[in-house]
């Protein structure tokens, strides 16, 4: 039965926190929204902890509340009586650190890095405080590096000072000790807020034997789907071209055509299974920032949607085709990806990298179905090999 809850706001960013999870010994699962909670499932029966996972970071804030507080895993500070919270965005394993209350994506400030330029969630601002001010009626305070690391006593010491008796508090961390710090000095705290990294300092209760095994089998159809333009992600597009098959879309063709695109798609991927079966195709939307449409044609479909669409409905008839292990990048389009497969819940399996996993997930399709491994990743993780590398961990 879970004893642990959590909500994420993509579902890149659940199976990142699941990662971390499981590697902790938690038999963790990821429901698919918070309707994927109501149903009799023994993934979710067996599983320590339940990650839910919304797509609500681009979503209008009336929505996303609404679907935080459905979900009802450690949803809200209101919603659980609790008076205050921590926000810890750390997670030094993917780059991301807090000095000074400033977030740092590797050596760089947030509105410095690759994030500033983000086509949804444009990040402008690297001082976590003036974020979060405009989107909480509570008070936003900060616990500096010297405080945590002078030990978990004086982290709590200063949580419980009257001024944050009902605030948001940012907490700086740096490595992986100032996270392990922070999560004891919280550990009665009903709610925690931040990374995946906060889950350093958490211990389940099947270490080593977490993992959910494979769902395939060395040899079954793989497939690339690449819909982030991010920098990390169009490098790994980089990489893959040299060594893999590869097609990018044609935007201006799915809008003509959107069947007639989609079948040129799937059908190269099915022919470059029959040609090689070891070598997953890669169906990407960006591979050089020229890729990136900066004008939207009159009355047209937003490039980001139409990506995102045409990507999951390729998905969803090469899963019907056989497919059975998908790598998906991108935060946006793994959403789009798992709705459209029909997945409700995602059982957490072997790592791939800091913040990225294998899932096993049972999915529809107009012409089959049934188990098949899923990898999630956001766009700005993994290394630049991981295209051509994320199937060794399924061997």
């Amino acid at each position: 039965m879970p004893t642990l809850g959590a909500i994420a706001d993509d579902f890149t960013g659940a199976t990142d926190l699941a990662t971390m999870l499981v590697a902790r010994g938690f038999r963790t699962v990821v429901a698919v929204g918070p309707d994927a909670l109501g149903r009799a499932d023994p993934a979710l029966a067996d599983a320590n902890a339940v990650v839910v996972a919304l797509k609500s970071r681009t979503a209008p804030a009336e929505e996303a509340v609404a679907l935080s507080v459905r979900s009802l895993t450690d949803a809200l500070l209101d919603a659980l009586g609790a008076r205050r919270t921590v926000v810890v965005p750390s997670f030094p394993a993917t780059g991301r650190t807090v000095y000074r209350g400033r977030l740092f994506v590797h050596d760089d400030l947030l509105d410095e890095s690759p994030m500033r330029r983000h086509p949804l969630t444009p990040m402008r601002d690297a001082r976590v405080e003036r974020l979060l001010a405009p989107q909480t009626g509570r008070p936003v305070a900060r616990i500096g590096l010297e405080t945590v690391r002078d030990g978990a006593d004086a982290v709590r010491a200063a949580l419980d000072e009257p001024e944050r008796a009902d605030a948001l508090t940012v907490v700086d961390a740096v490595d992986d000790r100032d996270l392990a710090v922070i999560a004891a000095a919280t550990e009665d705290f009903p709610l925690v807020t931040g990374a995946a990294g906060l889950a350093v300092g958490l211990r389940g209760p099947h270490p080593g034997a977490a993992r959910t095994a494979p769902a395939s089998r060395s040899g079954d159809p793989a497939v690339v789907l690449a819909g982030s333009a991010s920098a990390a992600t169009r490098a790994q597009v980089a990489h893959a071209l040299d060594r893999l098959p590869a097609r990018r879309l044609d935007l201006a063709a799915l809008r003509a055509d959107f069947t007639g695109a989609l079948a040129d798609l799937t059908g190269f991927a099915r022919e470059s299974w029959a040609a090689d079966p070891g070598r997953p195709p890669l169906l990407y939307a960006v591979a050089d920032p020229d890729d990136v449409e900066k004008v939207t044609p009159e009355g047209a479909e937003p490039a980001s949607e139409l990506v995102e669409r045409a990507l999951a409905a390729c998905a969803r008839t090469l899963v019907g085709a056989g497919a059975r292990r998908l790598l998906v990048a991108g935060g946006e389009t793994s959403g789009a990806v798992v709705s459209a497969l029909g997945a409700r819940t995602l059982a957490v399996g072997a790592p791939i990298a800091p913040g990225v996993t294998w899932a096993r997930a049972e999915v529809a399709s107009p012409d089959g179905g049934g188990a098949v491994d899923l990898a999630l990743k956001s766009g700005n993780f993994g290394s630049t090999d991981i295209f051509t590398t994320a199937w060794e961990q399924l061997a």
